[in-house]
């Protein structure tokens, strides 16, 4: 009775008996999640799916735009825009601000001489989404949590990531901190006080769409990073 019990009560993994109760209560293993999103990311998937959301946001704004006044679309910049691959796999997922990034594709690579650097680049999808959106005469904003102390270097690596202009691009104050929807949404009411018409609004993060002001949000995929 008790071995029965005991057998119920466990899994065998790896030759291990685990009682499901302690299994049950444990996170998800981080070197697992590591291997998963690599695999994600190598295998073509995370491309793919990047690709079908910026196809049904790019259908959404040519259908929307000639109906609305001023219309305008949103996009974030890292993993929305333009891409940090290059320097989330040299530092294992990890997060790290200071020191430099010179020895990629070896790490450490510090995110602040990454992004001052200009490197990364830009979603092919994205930019054509942002090509056709001014075609048709739709304005284009950047809101990124980046800080005004970046705002060189992030207009120095769109351009040369071949996204030739835009109508406005908003930094964080310095003196910004916090969760990035305290800044973000608020950011798009501003945009929309001067007479746009938000129709789409672009994030990799749940913190870039939330709070309103724009008809409708496309939530592009990242399992790599989250930013509250």
């Amino acid at each position: 009775m008790i071995r029965s019990l005991l057998l119920a009560t466990s899994l065998f993994v790896g030759g291990v008996m685990a009682p499901l109760a302690a299994m049950a209560a444990q996170p998800a293993n981080v070197g697992d999640a590591i291997l998963a999103a690599s695999a994600y990311h190598d295998s073509g998937d995370y491309q793919h799916d990047f690709d079908v959301v910026v196809a049904q946001a790019r259908q959404w704004i040519d259908e929307t735009a000639p109906k609305t006044r001023r219309p305008a679309i949103v996009l974030d910049i890292d993993e929305t825009t333009l891409s940090n691959w290059d320097e989330i796999r040299a530092n294992d997922f990890g997060y790290i601000a200071a020191g430099s990034c010179d020895a990629l594709p070896k790490g450490p690579c510090g995110v602040d001489a990454w992004e001052k650097s200009g490197r990364a680049p830009a979603f092919a999808s994205m930019r054509a989404l942002i090509e056709d959106a001014q075609a048709h005469h739709v304005a284009v904003f950047f809101v990124t949590g980046r800080h005004e102390d970046e705002r060189e270097a992030t207009e120095r690596n769109l351009h040369l990531a071949g996204i030739a202009h835009w109508d406005g691009l908003y930094l964080r104050p310095m003196t910004s901190h916090g969760y990035a929807a305290m800044y973000k949404a608020p950011t798009r009411e501003r945009i929309e006080r001067k007479g746009y018409t938000i129709i789409a609004s672009l994030g990799d993060q749940p913190s870039d769409l939330s709070g309103g002001y724009a008809k409708k949000g496309f939530l592009l995929p990242n399992p790599f990073y989250r930013i509250p």
